[in-house]
């Protein structure tokens, strides 16, 4: 297991970092060109004010109809995007993994409060995944990549939590929660998480074609 342990702080890790970046670029210029070839002349349309008034709208809590339609998918939503940008990057035990490979550091969040917002991500999973069980639109439209992400991210979370509180073998533990974290990284570019790429990018395609083109409202 330390022979694998190694592997993954070392290589692997470098691998999981070089495939998302080569891959999150092959897919920005890919996704360009697809909208410049299909979509020329309404790329024209596209401006920052209608842009940035969807986002805005899109981007508050029940700020569109979307969201306040289904109050509870709104907020694990929303917690849960939240809890997956702050942890990975506010873990204590991440900056410290910063600071010895390349020398900066900054504040960290609290351990009591990063513990919360962890188990709020393994909630958040556990309901994302009931839906997809249940709801009969939910399960139709489901892929197994998206059952690949729900498993990923979970894993890098309990993994993560019960290493730190030393539930089970650590050494282990802490194996599996850094090739979850590095399967994550080379799975964004290639699954629903790509909707961190490009998210914005298509939610200011759409508000510039309702705004500026039919003249109406998109949220």
């Amino acid at each position: 297991m330390l022979e694998l342990y190694a592997l993954a702080v070392g290589p692997l890790a470098w691998l999981a970092f070089g495939v998302f970046v080569i891959g999150s670029l092959a897919r920005l210029f890919s996704m360009y060109s697809l909208a410049k070839k299909k979509d020329a002349a309404f790329l024209s349309y596209m401006t920052w004010r209608y842009s940035l008034r969807s986002i805005f709208h899109w981007i508050i809590p029940f700020g569109s109809l979307g969201w306040r339609e289904n109050p509870a998918l709104t907020v694990a939503t929303y917690v849960f995007h939240i809890c997956l940008f702050l942890v990975p990057i506010f873990l204590m035990s991440h900056i410290v993994m910063w600071d010895t490979s390349f020398g900066f550091t900054y504040a960290a969040l609290p351990d009591g409060l990063a513990d919360g917002l962890t188990v709020a991500v393994m909630v958040a999973c556990l309901f994302f995944a009931w839906r997809r069980l249940s709801l009969p639109e939910v399960r139709f439209v489901t892929s197994t990549h998206d059952w690949l992400v729900l498993v990923l991210v979970f894993g890098a979370f309990s993994t993560g939590f019960l290493a730190y509180h030393q539930i089970g073998d650590s050494l282990t533990l802490t194996t599996l929660h850094v090739l979850c974290g590095e399967a994550m990284l080379i799975a964004i570019p290639f699954t629903r998480l790509s909707h961190m790429l490009f998210g914005f990018f298509a939610r200011g395609y759409i508000g510039s074609e309702f705004g500026g083109v039919r003249r109406a409202k998109d949220w």
